[in-house]
């Protein structure tokens, strides 16, 4: 879980930036999150792939890629719900839309940890993250 956690990080990291650059660009903060979590979703699975579930099945990375974001839907609706009433209902999240990004990641990572290591990562419950 603590790898898992610490990829969190990083994927938090690419959320709030990317989310960040899109509403400079003009995306808006509710398109703007969907491309965001788009791009931190794709992160955390790569690093989560070779760092925190080392121990795979044999499943080629674009199929397993589209499992992980299948199976995570259910961490997303969390994630995206939070976000999107704390935009519509907290001026200040409103105006600072990273701090919506933070509460929404915290709701959706006990659910996307669990989902990803039984169903993406096949550990399936009787392991856990590899070992370095």
């Amino acid at each position: 879980m603590l790898r898992f956690g610490l990829v969190g990080v990083v994927g938090f990291v690419v959320d709030a930036a990317v989310l960040t650059l899109g509403i400079m660009l003009g995306s808006g903060p509710w398109l703007g999150r969907v491309l965001s979590y788009v791009a931190a979703a794709s992160t955390t699975f790569a690093l989560n792939r070779i760092w925190t579930f080392r121990r795979t099945t044999r499943v080629r990375p674009v199929l397993q890629w589209a499992l992980f974001l299948a199976v995570n839907l259910v961490g997303f609706a969390f994630n995206y719900g939070t976000y999107a009433l704390l935009i519509a209902f907290v001026p200040v999240v409103a105006a600072h839309p990273v701090l919506g990004v933070a509460a929404g990641s915290l709701a959706g990572m006990v659910g996307n940890f669990v989902l990803s290591r039984r169903f993406v990562f096949q550990q399936g419950g009787r392991g856990g993250p590899s070992h370095p």
